[in-house]
């Protein structure tokens, strides 16, 4: 029976990528070696390096100006490295789901935060809205996409001051006006590669806003001096996001894919609306995600939420099974997913309304 992965991340990779990957593990481009044994000093990695960080700048059409890093720590530690780096005085945060309000409580330990708004109050199933950035702070900070609630701001964005945003689980899913950003950065492990990696845009300007000395790992100045070869980098990880950009390449880039994306939500969310037994966790069509579609059971249907969550399991569908914040379920419908996984799902949506 064929699987499809809806899980949120780690989640699912194009098959090329698994494919490109494995063979690598055995024997790189011919070397004898393994992509995890080689020097990451090597010409071998150096030429992986240069390439992955060529297609993030192509693919995204991140002007001058801009370094492409390639870290670990995940987009926790970039929660402390933001505010560390670039948080003088006072920063500006919007509170739009726990990752948001994660970075929040890190950057809370460097300086004043003013939180411009926030939808904690309705368990953050909205976008916040009408809220004012104040011109005297050192940069405001978004999330892009929360995957436990399933909103997304899809535009981007117009500040008076630098802009920081944790795009862990929307980066190249649409094409982004990259130059509105001061930094952009996230987890590799939903759209891009296997956990373990972390991506970082950063503006070149924006080094040196802070004179607290700073220790070297966590100084974003050293890693791009040191092109994200301070110390080790997750070598294998680097090479499966350097398969995904190329798989995208060959698709037709961003574009393509945002219309793909478009398509699969839109065939998910209509079902939802559709079938009596569920509803969507997110009332504002605007602010609904595009990579992670939070539903549950209707009132009346509540009882049989464990009974679906099986049968769709029996159908090779894994991973949807909603965070313990939310209830319910998560379809998280990344890159990678297929339009056919996506029908597979509805189709099971389908079948278990015809039982009842």
């Amino acid at each position: 029976m064929k699987k499809y992965n809806f899980n949120p991340g780690p989640s699912v990779l194009p098959e090329i990528t698994l494919k490109k990957t494995a063979e690598a593990v055995l024997n790189l481009n011919g070397s004898g070696l393994s992509i995890m044994e080689i020097s990451h000093r090597s010409k071998d990695f150096e030429a992986i390096l240069k390439e992955a960080v060529s297609l993030m700048k192509e693919l995204l059409s991140i002007p001058g100006g801009y370094s492409v890093l390639f870290l670990q720590g995940g987009a926790s530690l970039q929660f402390s490295m933001v505010p560390y780096n670039f948080l003088n005085k006072k920063a500006a945060y919007l509170d739009s789901g726990s990752w948001a309000s994660k970075a929040i409580k890190e950057a809370k330990l460097f300086g004043e935060v003013n939180v411009v708004a926030s939808s904690k109050e309705s368990n953050y199933n909205h976008i916040p809205k009408n809220y004012t950035i104040p011109a005297d702070a050192d940069y405001f900070h978004i999330t892009t996409n929360n995957t436990i609630y399933g909103t997304e701001i899809k535009k981007d964005i117009d500040s008076p001051v630098p802009l920081i945003a944790d795009a862990s689980s929307d980066i190249l899913s649409r094409p982004m006006d990259v130059s509105k950003y001061a930094l952009i950065y996230g987890g590799a492990q939903k759209n891009l590669g296997p956990a373990g990696v972390t991506f970082v845009i950063l503006k070149n300007s924006m080094l040196e806003k802070v004179t607290r000395p700073l220790p070297s790992m966590l100084n974003y100045k050293i890693h791009v001096e040191n092109e994200s070869l301070y110390n080790t980098p997750p070598c294998i990880g680097i090479y499966a996001c350097l398969q995904t950009l190329k798989w995208l390449k060959d698709l037709g880039g961003l574009q393509a894919i945002h219309k793909i994306n478009l398509e699969k939500a839109k065939i998910l969310y209509d079902e939802i609306e559709r079938n009596k037994c569920f509803k969507s966790t997110v009332a504002n069509a605007e602010d609904r995600s595009i990579m992670n579609v939070t539903f549950v059971m209707n009132e009346e249907y509540k009882e049989l939420e464990l009974k679906f969550q099986e049968f769709a399991s029996s159908r090779g569908l894994v991973g949807i099974k909603g965070h313990r914040s939310v209830g319910g379920f998560r379809a998280s419908i990344y890159n990678a997913m297929t339009v056919e996984g996506v029908k597979a799902l509805v189709a099971a949506m389908q079948d278990f309304e015809k039982q009842i």
